[in-house]
C-alpha cells in the first residue's frame, strides 16, 4: 500500500507513463518511504496487467516473480555486506561494506543490452545512490549516457549532493515530500504506534524512522540514559559508560547529540525539537549551562560520531565523551 503522503507524486508519475524519463532520481530525507516507493513503482512498470491508477495487479506472472525476488527483468543494487562480497569473490568475508562497487554496476551491462525476458520494461533500482563508489559511479554514467530502450533506472538518494553532477544531470530529479506532522502522527497511530508524537520528533519528522524508534525497550533505555544526563551533578559517568558500551553505542551517541541540540535550542529559542518528554528538564538545565562550551562540545561530538564505525574500545570512548559532557555542562 502506498504511503498516503506519496500518493499525489505517484498519481503524477502514473498519469503519463509514455513520457517517463529513463532515469529518475528520487531524493529526500531518510525514513519517508523513498525505497518503498521505488520498489512499488518498479513493480508497476513490470506488471503485465496494471490497474487504472497505475498500481501493479499483484496477480500476474511478473508480480509473482517479483514477490519471490526472481524477476529476470529487475535488478536491485544496494551496498553488499561483507559476507555477500566474500561469497561473490569466493574469498573470506570482510568487514561490512557501505558502498556499491564497480562489479555490481558492471554486471548490469548484459542486463541492459539484451532483450527483456517478458518483452516489456527492464528496471534497475539503486539504493542509496550516494553509496556508489567513484569507480561504480563512472561505470553507471556510461550506461546512463546511452540508455537502452524500455530500461528504467530508479535512483534513491538521501544525500544527492554526494552524487556525481554528471549522474544528476542525466536523471530527472523528483523531490519526495515529507508528510505534515499531523498526517505522519495519524499514520503512525494507524500502525498501532504508541507515543507517536514523541517518536516522530525523535525521527525529525520521518515517519518510517519514527516507527523504528517505537520499540518499548529502546524508549526505556533512552529515558534512563537521558535521565542521567539531566542531572549532571549526580551523574555516575563511569557506570553509564560501562552500561552503554555493552549495548547500542551508536544509539547513545544519537541520543546525546539530540540532547545537546535541544539544550542549545532551549537556551536560544525556548524550543525543544527532539526530546519532547524531557522539555522541562532541558529548559531548566539550559538556563544554567555555559552555552559556548556546550556548542563546542556538540561540534566535537559530531566529529567523533563520523568515526564511530569501529571503535577499538567502546567503553573508553563513551567514558571520554561523557566526561567531556560533564565538563561542558557543569
Amino acid at each position: 500500500m502506498m504511503h498516503p503522503w506519496l500518493v499525489p507524486l505517484w498519481q503524477g508519475l502514473s498519469a503519463q507513463p509514455e513520457r517517463l524519463p529513463h532515469a529518475l532520481l528520487l531524493e529526500g530525507p531518510r525514513g519517508i518511504g523513498k525505497r518503498d516507493f521505488a520498489l512499488a513503482f518498479a513493480q508497476a512498470l513490470l506488471c503485465e496487467t496494471p490497474s487504472s491508477d497505475g498500481h501493479a495487479c499483484g496477480q500476474c506472472v511478473a508480480c509473482h516473480w517479483l514477490a519471490q525476488d526472481s524477476h529476470p527483468d529487475f535488478r536491485l543494487l544496494e551496498p553488499l555486506t561483507g559476507e555477500e562480497e566474500g561469497a561473490a569473490e569466493d574469498g573470506p568475508p570482510t568487514r561490512k561494506r557501505r558502498e556499491i562497487n564497480i562489479a555490481q554496476v558492471r554486471a548490469l551491462a548484459d542486463f541492459v543490452n539484451l532483450s527483456s525476458h517478458r518483452a516489456g520494461s527492464r528496471v534497475v533500482v539503486i539504493h542509496p545512490a550516494e553509496t556508489l563508489n567513484p569507480a561504480a559511479s563512472n561505470a553507471l554514467l556510461k550506461t546512463l549516457e546511452e540508455p537502452s530502450p524500455n530500461t528504467h533506472f530508479l535512483l534513491v538518494s538521501h544525500q544527492p549532493h554526494f552524487l556525481l553532477p554528471t549522474i544528476k544531470s542525466r536523471s530527472f530529479s523528483l523531490s519526495m515530500p515529507q508528510p505534515s506532522p499531523a498526517l505522519a502522527a495519524a499514520w503512525l497511530k494507524d500502525q498501532g504506534i504508541n507515543e507517536a508524537e514523541l517518536c516522530l520528533a525523535l525521527a525529525g519528522g520521518a515517519p518510517l524512522l519514527a516507527r523504528d524508534f517505537a520499540d518499548a525497550d529502546y524508549l526505556k533505555e533512552r529515558r534512563l540514559f537521558l535521565s542521567a544526563l539531566q542531572a549532571p551533578k549526580q551523574l555516575n559517568w563511569l557506570a553509564l559508560a560501562e552500561q552503554g558500551a555493552r549495548a547500542d553505542l551508536a544509539a547513545r551517541f544519537d541520543w546525546l547529540q539530540k540532547w545537546l541540540y535541544d539544550l542549545v535550542s532551549s537556551r536560544l529559542a525556548k524550543h525543544v525539537r527532539y526530546n519532547l518528554d524531557f522539555a522541562p528538564g532541558l529548559q531548566e538545565l539550559a538556563a544554567r549551562v555555559n552555552l559556548p562550551r556546550v556548542q563546542h562540545f556538540a561540534r566535537e561530538l559530531a566529529q567523533i560520531k563520523r568515526r564511530l564505525q569501529h571503535p577499538l574500545n567502546p567503553q573508553l570512548l563513551l567514558e571520554s565523551v561523557l566526561l567531556s559532557y560533564l565538563t561542558a555542562v557543569n
